[in-house]
């Protein structure tokens, strides 16, 4: 009897540990989505284009999606996250979802619509975070002794 709850012990504490992803990856952000995407969701009747346009700030993301050509075209307001580099999103009609994996200006993954699921491939146009690129600090030497400054860029 003992080495029964010994076991059901054991398989509570590892079955725990795997049931729900981990704390760190969902609250990690990783990438930015902020920009203008487009691309293409394909299925059995063809491809269809797909435009976002997508405000992220910390793991929040707002914006719009267009399918302009998708049927009758279609447009909405998105509410989504990002979590590591993953970017899920449904828009405020409830028509559409997706779930799409981050990769610098590339976008890959699934759009859920009235259709069912479609393979998505977006390329971010523009962004406001590409506009301006870090600048580098020089360190420059203090007259006191153990101190550094940084001058600005030129």
């Amino acid at each position: 009897m003992r080495a029964m709850w010994a076991f059901v012990a054991t398989a509570l504490v590892f079955g725990s540990g795997c049931a729900k992803q981990d704390w760190i990856d969902r609250t990690l952000v990783t990438v930015s989505v902020t920009g203008a995407w487009s691309g293409t969701m394909t299925g059995a009747s063809g491809g269809a284009v797909v435009l976002l346009e997508l405000q992220q700030q910390g793991a929040k993301v707002t914006g719009t999606i267009n399918m302009p050509a998708y049927g009758t075209s279609f447009s909405g307001h998105v509410d989504g996250n990002v979590a590591g580099d993953v970017f899920t999103f449904k828009d405020d009609r409830g028509a559409y979802s997706g779930e799409l994996t981050v990769a610098g200006d590339d976008m890959v993954g699934q759009i859920y619509g009235p259709q069912g699921k479609r393979g998505t491939s977006l390329h971010r146009e523009s962004s406001a975070s590409q506009a301006d690129p870090p600048k580098q600090l020089t360190p420059i030497r203090s007259a006191e002794p153990n101190r550094a400054l940084v001058a600005p860029p030129r």
